[in-house]
């Protein structure tokens, strides 16, 4: 009989009775008492099946935040999971290696047909509260298994008492075509795969994590592999409370003897939000040698993006707003998409630079003399039909398993293979002459398909594994980082892969990343907590063109939050030629528009922030209302809150021992003092409210 993943969930939620009926073939082992395994922290509880529950100790007392689970399961080619495992043994080992010293444990059980679970957790000393979990399976019967694929770390977290609404709140890092948030309440029905394969042609990738939390504790699942992998992490909404997991889909043969080995997973119970699960997971992978670069002084100017006269611009009209860029304090000076004759070939569009080449050379030139630095817009992997270097290099392209080739929608272009080393090759090349002959200070990587792309069937490839090209798509990067930084060391490498969940695997390739195409200011403050977690002190994030903000004018969501502000403003007139519809009044900076550009280009130069310490983990972005941030910039407290309207208290989070000055800083209005243990002020506002608090 198959049973439905979806039935797994409700009784895995239902707790460790029913959950103990699920296995296909049941087991009878003697009672035994379960066995702990944990830090000061947090605990796995193992009992005589090998189920598992997890504990944890926020104030030096254990609470179990799930109930007796079978977290480990493998499920047959019909989809019938094993979930029982008489326990055989307990051993522990000491450790060290890349995370450091830690300790070791391996459960052994064996299911009623033969099928061996070896559950390997292990806690490393400079990581508490993470629990890192791998699950082994040995088939140790005399005849062939079909599987079709593994499950680790399936828990489901039980509602609070009293119940809040929403129940819960997440965090996703899969991407998805319809470019939904990454932090979303948790209600009833809610259901999310979060598979980080392609679930487009040309949306993929993401972040391994997904969290869930209630206003007190949270669970995070994932996995810290140094390379992408075809897994999903799903979050579900069931009767009594939120249910997640790392599932990989693999159907294969088991011979006798076999073994399969799942990836290396975590476990993290925590208070708060999602913040702190991702500066976690961002230190095992800097162990794992993937961590953001640091941001060069040039990553914090503030952004002028010509993109607002679209593909068909003038070389006039990008001129002719440089000098009014300039004046109200913007740095950088962005050639967005339509300089190039094709997407894959690059050439320069002689209509807009004549001379080819040379009037490129000349546009940078004319940026920096203006004092300046001059951005390239481009789409690497992306190839159009018709190009030349298609039709030269046909043997590029990333092919699936049926010959077909993986469509880029926006441009109307296909995928080349990034672990071809031609396709490598072509775009280091490329890379050099922008930023070694051109003379750009920096690159716009831009597309939805830079985030990741399908396994490879390509036979002129050779590829050891289809998977070949997913996993290496951060080495690519990686190379163009290199070509780009060798001609500039001071090179800015904006990557910006079109609302998708940013993939952390391709974090050691950038030194910035923007918003990335918002559709909501809340948004911009979302991705802009999700990447401060993942970027550490690397690279900095952009809040990206202001225009895309609620009203098209919310500069309060990116300063607030300490994200590098940015714009694509025309001026003295809108385009004459738009290639997509306008918004209501154009991109144009009328009198009315740039006092308020000046007023927030000024604030944000004057204060800086992407330079602070973003403090995530002060407030819950779900629960803690209204909605608040707070950088450590110089001594001083700044702090941002955003509600449609707001009359009422708020708190003011993370003072010290001195007495503090609130000020708004941006009207100049003083609001009293507070200190830690008087740190209560009623306010109303609407939008947002920046406050600085100011060491007496």
């Amino acid at each position: 009989m198959r049973i439905p993943r979806r039935r797994v969930l409700q009784l895995l939620c239902a707790g460790a009775a029913t959950a103990g009926g699920m296995a296909r073939a049941g087991v009878a082992s003697a009672a035994a008492q379960p066995t702990t395994l944990g830090d000061a922290r947090i605990a796995l509880v193992v009992d005589d099946r090998l189920h598992t529950q997890v504990r944890w100790t926020p104030a030096g007392r254990a609470v179990a935040l799930t109930a007796m689970e079978p977290s480990e399961f493998v499920r047959l080619a019909d989809g019938a999971p094993i979930t029982d495992f008489a326990f055989q043994s307990h051993v522990t080992e000491p450790v060290d290696d890349v995370h450091g010293p830690g300790t070791r444990h391996l459960v052994t059980g064996r299911s009623a047909n033969g099928l061996e679970k070896t559950l390997i957790v292990t806690f490393y000393e400079r990581h508490p509260g993470v629990a890192l979990v791998k699950a082994r399976f040995r088939n140790a019967s005399s005849t062939a298994m079909k599987l079709g694929g593994w499950t680790v770390a399936q828990h489901c977290l039980p509602a609070a008492k009293p119940a809040t609404q929403p129940p819960f709140w997440s965090f996703s890092g899969a991407s998805h075509e319809d470019r939904r948030d990454w932090v979303q309440p948790v209600k009833a029905g809610f259901r999310q795969r979060n598979h980080l394969g392609m679930n487009a042609s040309d949306y993929g990738g993401g972040t391994p994590v997904v969290d869930v939390w209630r206003p007190d504790a949270g669970l995070a699942v994932g996995h810290i592999e140094p390379h992408p992998a075809l897994v999903a992490l799903p979050i579900g909404h069931a009767a009594n409370g939120a249910t997640i997991g790392v599932d990989v889909e693999k159907p294969h043969t088991l011979g006798s003897g076999d073994a399969v080995e799942s990836l290396t997973c975590f476990i993290h119970a925590h208070r708060g939000d999602y913040f702190v699960t991702l500066e976690n997971y961002r230190r095992l992978m800097a162990d794992e040698g993937l961590a953001a670069p640091a941001a060069p002084e040039a990553a914090f100017a503030p952004i002028w993006c010509a993109w607002g006269y679209e593909r068909n611009f003038t070389l006039a009209e990008i001129e002719g707003t440089l000098d009014k860029a300039r004046d109200l304090g913007l740095e950088w000076v962005v050639l967005d998409d339509g300089w190039q004759t094709a997407e894959g070939d690059w050439h320069i569009d002689r209509q807009k630079f004549p001379l080819g080449e040379a009037d490129m050379a000349a546009f940078a030139k004319r940026v920096t003399a203006a004092g300046m630095k001059p951005r390239l817009w481009l789409s690497p992997l992306a190839v159009k039909p018709g190009t030349d270097l298609l039709h030269d290099h046909v043997d590029m392209l990333l092919l699936d398993k049926n010959g077909a080739v993986q469509n880029i929608s926006w441009w109307n272009a296909f995928t080349m293979c990034p672990a071809y080393a031609p396709t490598v090759e072509h775009h280091v090349r490329l890379v050099e002459k922008i930023i070694g002959e051109w003379g750009y200070a920096g690159l716009k990587l831009d597309g939805q398909h830079l985030n990741g792309v399908a396994p490879c069937y390509n036979p002129a490839h050779r590829h050891a594994r289809p998977e070949e090209s997913m996993e290496q798509l951060g080495a690519f990067w990686t190379a163009l980082y290199d070509a780009a930084r060798r001609k500039n060391p001071e090179a800015v490498i904006e990557l910006c892969p079109c609302g998708t969940s940013f993939d952390f695997h391709n974090i050691v390739a950038m030194n910035q990343t923007p918003a990335s195409d918002p559709e909501s200011s809340w948004q911009v403050r979302h991705k802009g907590k999700t990447l401060k977690a993942l970027l550490g002190a690397g690279g900095t994030f952009a809040g990206d063109h202001v225009e895309l903000s609620e009203h098209g004018d919310d500069f309060a969501s990116t300063v607030g939050i300490g994200a590098v502000v940015s714009t694509k403003f025309t001026w003295p007139a809108d385009t004459l030629h738009p290639s997509a519809p306008q918004p209501p009044g154009g991109y144009r900076l009328t009198d009315e528009k740039e006092a308020k550009w000046r007023h927030w280009i000024a604030l944000y130069r004057e204060r800086m922030l992407p330079k602070g310490q973003y403090l995530g983990g002060l407030y819950d972005i779900g629960f803690d209302k209204p909605e608040a941030h707070v950088i450590e910039k110089d001594g001083r407290l700044h702090y941002a809150f955003y509600a449609t309207e707001w009359h009422g208290p708020i708190e003011i989070r993370g003072l010290g021992a001195a007495r503090y000055r609130l000020r708004n800083y941006v009207d100049g209005v003083d609001l009293g003092t507070v200190t830690a243990t008087a740190n209560r002020i009623d306010v109303s506002f609407r939008g947002h409210l920046l406050l600085e608090a100011i060491p007496a």
